[in-house]
């Protein structure tokens, strides 16, 4: 990174607006036509693929069946095309950008499905896309084309068709970047979450290359509940736990939305206005949670990034720590995939590097002073005691310094060879027993290093990506 006079990144810059009622409903009106576009193509998908199985069935040979419908981007457009008199004879008060964003999420949920199904992707099934109703789904629209500025007051910003948008804040940081043109806008989406209505620029912009206020320093951060971050240097950064402080509120506000007359789809009864005010009420309960916890997570990992050069984390279970029910609920609060995937770009941005350890690494049941790994160590002690050499001091500490001391192991390029540990891990019945097993590390955007049961790993320290 060092060697790079510009570093080229894609960056978001989100601005809440001051939106009036007519241009409220103008926006509702463009998000509502990319519902009805994705509704209208997956009806069509269905359709097409029921009629096929059902003439299978009958015996008709493949190529006598009804032509199928393409599920990529052009096809779903060229078939809305067509149709779109039709079905949407209102279509030219909107813009073609509503209709794109309703056919394009269709388009790579198709495919990712399919690609699912014959094995071509990794991960968890995904399921088959589904329909999206006007009460539920996110109201929100994308623009790529036309005129996407920011006019020179700072204060408003231009998009196809809605016009001349005020903004809640000043825009001046994306705004000096354009008149330096060292940023250029790709794209604008206009979303409204928690009862106020956003507009995010997608942006290409030229960074200038940085160098972190100690390049050579290495730092283990340790995630946890308790503390959510302590490094190895001994600095712990307190959990603030913004839901559980508002859980007092949300409950109450819960329960108010519960004793209102809300919607029935069974029966097609509407939702009462005092329903619809205390469901906005808890939204932007809801949201205000989020906001305080995106800012916390922010301050931290931008302090992390700037001041050291190597800033080593583990790859965390997360899915699996979500199963149990007494801590499921903090788990979730703390953000630890989020905190991870910004250290992963913000380590970037200013010239360090984060490694990943492996998910399997003992850190909390090694000794930082010598070494030794301790069979058991429950979730209740919260002071590290080794027996071999009688080093006291705090696990989350501890856990730490063995983050830092991997760093240690790891080649400049990232890579290098690591001591291995022994690992009983538990296995289904019946099964293998995990023989001793090589830490590694996972990139940044990949997880699940573990090969299968019985085998070993030989994977070291990687660079995250």
């Amino acid at each position: 990174m060092a060697h790079r006079e510009r570093l080229s990144v894609v960056q978001a810059y989100r601005f809440a607006l001051d939106l009036t009622a007519r241009q409220e409903r103008a926006v509702l009106a463009h998000a509502g036509a990319a519902r009805v576009a994705h509704n209208w193509a997956l009806a069509r998908v269905k359709a097409v693929m029921d009629q096929r199985a059902a003439e299978r069935s009958y015996g008709i040979d493949e190529a006598d069946l009804t032509p199928t419908q393409g599920w990529s981007l052009p096809a779903l457009r060229r078939a809305w095309n067509q149709a779109k008199p039709v079905v949407a004879p209102w279509w030219r008060e909107c813009s073609k950008e509503a209709f794109n964003t309703g056919l394009d999420p269709l388009a790579r949920a198709l495919k990712n499905w399919s690609d699912s199904r014959s094995g071509k992707r990794a991960g968890r099934p995904v399921g088959f896309p589904r329909f999206k109703s006007r009460r539920r789904c996110t109201p929100s629209v994308r623009f790529t084309t036309g005129a996407i500025r920011v006019e020179p007051d700072r204060k408003h910003v231009v998009l196809p068709r809605l016009g001349r948008l005020k903004l809640h804040e000043s825009a001046r940081k994306l705004a000096r970047r354009l008149e330096a043109a060292t940023a250029r806008i790709v794209s604008a989406t206009v979303r409204r979450e928690g009862g106020r209505w956003f507009v995010a620029f997608c942006v290409e912009v030229d960074r200038a290359a940085r160098t972190p206020e100690q390049p050579h320093v290495v730092v283990g951060v340790d995630l946890g509940v308790k503390h959510l971050a302590v490094l190895s240097t001994g600095e712990v950064e307190p959990n603030p736990r913004h839901l559980d402080a508002a859980a007092r509120r949300l409950r109450r506000l819960a329960r108010r939305v519960s004793r209102r007359v809300g919607p029935d789809r069974r029966t097609g009864r509407r939702a009462s206005r005092r329903w619809e005010r205390a469901r906005g009420q808890l939204g932007r309960a809801h949201a205000r949670v989020a906001n305080l916890r995106r800012d916390g997570l922010h301050k931290l990992t931008t302090r992390l990034a700037r001041e050291y050069g190597t800033i080593l984390v583990e790859d965390l279970n997360v899915v699996g720590m979500l199963r149990n029910r007494r801590l499921a609920r903090r788990i979730a609060d703390a953000g630890f995939a989020e905190l991870r995937r910004q250290l992963g770009y913000k380590t970037s941005w200013n010239g360090g590097r984060l490694v990943v350890a492996d998910r399997w690494y003992p850190s909390s049941k090694t000794c930082s002073g010598c070494g030794a790994v301790k069979a058991k160590l429950a979730l209740s002690e919260r002071t590290y005691t080794c027996t071999t050499c009688g080093l006291t001091l705090d696990r989350d500490v501890n856990a730490a310094r063995n983050l830092a001391a991997l760093a240690a192991q790891a080649s400049a390029a990232g890579s290098g060879p690591v001591a291995g540990r022994g690992a009983d891990r538990k296995t289904r019945r019946a099964g293998p027993v995990a023989v001793k097993r090589q830490p590694g590390t996972a990139t940044a955007g990949k997880t699940g290093t573990v090969p299968p049961q019985g085998g070993t790993s030989d994977q070291m320290l990687t660079k995250a990506s």
